[in-house]
């Protein structure tokens, strides 16, 4: 627990000077937030942020994918035979183990389709897991993974490339649609993760989805695990069910029976023609940041462990 309270004390400078950016999936620059001294010591981003070994406990992944930790986490490589594992310094190549595994089966995949030697992985988890410091709200269990849209060319980045290359947007027209970078292998790749029994849902844009539905002339099953969300043009995010016998883990409800295509084609007109604004809605509220209470109680044990 010392060498995290040390942490701590090194993420907080950072935080509070400016001093630290980093570049998110399309190269745009991140600097950590300024956060005053009451969140510097209860804000549960800051604990989790601030570890940087895994800790020495049996895997698990505890609590909800929004909403936990990772125990016994395990690092992806940072360069396999079939993918490198992107933006280094951010510390978020940590998984559980079946993750781990999925990403070096599909990344073998990735590695037949024309133009791609693999895939690059970006943000998974922190080696403790739980809340980050910047962007995601979930990646939290450990089963959580980005995936570059870039094909990759080759796979021997070196680390300062790996913190500067951009991966590629694949939208246009706000999402409602594919571009020019969008091809069949992005489909067969999307495809054969929706395939794989632990895959519970994965998010791409609007209109990848009406892409993908569009294009399969076969069984079309595989497409409700495709769910359409904002951004996720950039890379698309697999979120993996709790492995089995994980008792700890918290899953969330499947998705609606059916391929989806219809739901998306909602979405795609939506973007195209916005419905008004609702009069009547109330203000959205700030969302409020998590705490250690906010979290599982085996979390406080995942956080102290060596």
């Amino acid at each position: 627990m010392r060498r995290v309270l040390s942490a701590i004390a090194a993420t907080t400078f950072l935080a509070t000077c400016g001093a630290s950016a980093d570049r998110d999936i399309s190269g745009a620059q991140i600097k950590r937030p300024t956060l005053t001294q009451a969140e510097r010591t209860t804000l549960a981003k800051v604990q989790f942020g601030a570890a940087k070994t895994p800790a020495a406990m049996t895997p698990q992944a505890i609590g909800g994918y929004a909403k936990g930790c990772l125990a016994g986490a395990k690092a992806l490589a940072e360069t396999g035979p079939t993918w490198q594992a992107m933006r280094l310094s951010r510390g978020r190549n940590w998984a559980h183990p079946d993750t781990i595994d999925y990403v070096q089966k599909l990344s073998r995949f990735a590695a037949i389709q024309p133009g791609w030697e693999g895939l690059y992985i970006g943000d998974m988890a922190q080696p403790r897991g739980g809340p980050m410091l910047t962007g995601h709200r979930s990646h939290q269990t450990g089963l959580g993974i980005d995936v570059w849209m870039l094909p990759p060319k080759r796979l021997n980045l070196r680390a300062s490339e790996r913190e500067n290359i951009s991966s590629i947007s694949t939208r246009r027209a706000r999402g409602a649609y594919t571009n020019d970078n969008w091809t069949p292998a992005h489909m067969n790749i999307l495809r054969a993760a929706a395939k794989d029994d632990r895959t519970a849902r994965i998010f791409v844009f609007p209109g990848a989805k009406v892409a993908m539905c569009d294009a399969e002339t076969g069984d079309k099953s595989w497409l409700h695990k495709i769910r359409p969300w904002w951004g996720h043009h950039y890379h698309f995010h697999v979120r993996l069910n709790c492995p089995k016998g994980d008792t700890t883990c918290v899953s969330q409800p499947a998705p609606p029976t059916g391929d989806g295509c219809d739901d998306a084609r909602k979405w795609v007109r939506d973007i195209l023609d916005p419905p008004p604004p609702d009069p009547n809605a109330p203000p959205p509220k700030k969302r409020r940041e998590l705490t250690l209470n906010d979290l599982p109680a085996q979390c406080t044990a995942v956080l102290r462990a060596d």
